[in-house]
């Protein structure tokens, strides 16, 4: 029945976030993690705005994951069969969940680290520069690449095929920032040697073609290693 008071929707807000709290262990998991990061905050006594911000950032995800909540009660109240455009719709409903969680952790990493990390001097603001923007940076770049790449040529499936392969990419973007970003080369080497045998995973398993492992190698070293020379 619809609510017929300002009192009883309000009952019903609460309800359903207590309903989602209790069936969906995501939920429970973000607000966790919403709980630890205002603990942090405060523990480390951070600005007006930076807490602010903390708080819009945990805010965000919990709404999508509640909102992604109620997409697949919708979905599993319409039909308890498998229908493709069932599975699409959890799936992308899951994926502005991931979209959000990505952005708040890169935000937490903003705030936050001229506050756990010695690296930085002085007073630590936001306005700081931390260490491992261009690394983060460059690998986002490469992951919104990939993910226009393959819808563009549409082939293969989701993390299976598809040109080019996003794990390659990935893997080597990580190896060109550990030697660019890092002091040592054997340690370069070693996150290299990690990044071919990824690669190479994905050609045992046959789920890319030599063409696609190599382009996403070169796409992720590209990428990278232009971030590095056009942002140092």
């Amino acid at each position: 029945m619809k609510p017929t008071s300002w009192l009883e929707s309000l009952n019903c807000a609460i309800e359903g976030i207590l309903w989602a709290a209790k069936g969906e262990k995501h939920v429970r998991y973000h607000l966790v993690a919403a709980l630890a990061v205002v603990f942090m905050a405060l523990f480390f006594k951070i600005s007006a705005l930076e807490f602010f911000l903390l708080v819009l950032a945990a805010v965000i995800v919990i709404f999508a994951e509640l909102v992604n909540t109620a997409i697949e009660a919708v979905v599993d109240l319409v039909t308890e069969d498998y229908h493709e455009l069932a599975k699409r719709a959890k799936d992308v409903a899951a994926g502005a969940v991931l979209v959000t969680s990505v952005g708040a952790v890169i935000l937490g990493y903003l705030v936050l680290s001229g506050h756990i990390f010695p690296l930085f001097h002085s007073e630590p603001t936001f306005g700081e520069e931390p260490q491992g923007t261009i690394p983060v940076g460059a690998l986002l770049i490469v992951l919104i690449l990939v993910i226009l790449i393959k819808s563009h040529y549409n082939r293969g499936t989701p993390l299976r095929g598809g040109v080019p392969s996003g794990h390659a990419a990935v893997a080597f973007s990580i190896a060109v920032s550990t030697f660019l970003f890092g002091k040592s080369f054997l340690l370069g080497m070693m996150v290299l040697l990690l990044a071919v045998l990824v690669s190479q995973s994905r050609l045992l398993m046959k789920i890319h073609s030599p063409r696609e492992v190599f382009l996403g190698a070169l796409l992720g070293s590209v990428v990278t290693l232009l971030a590095y020379l056009l942002f140092t």
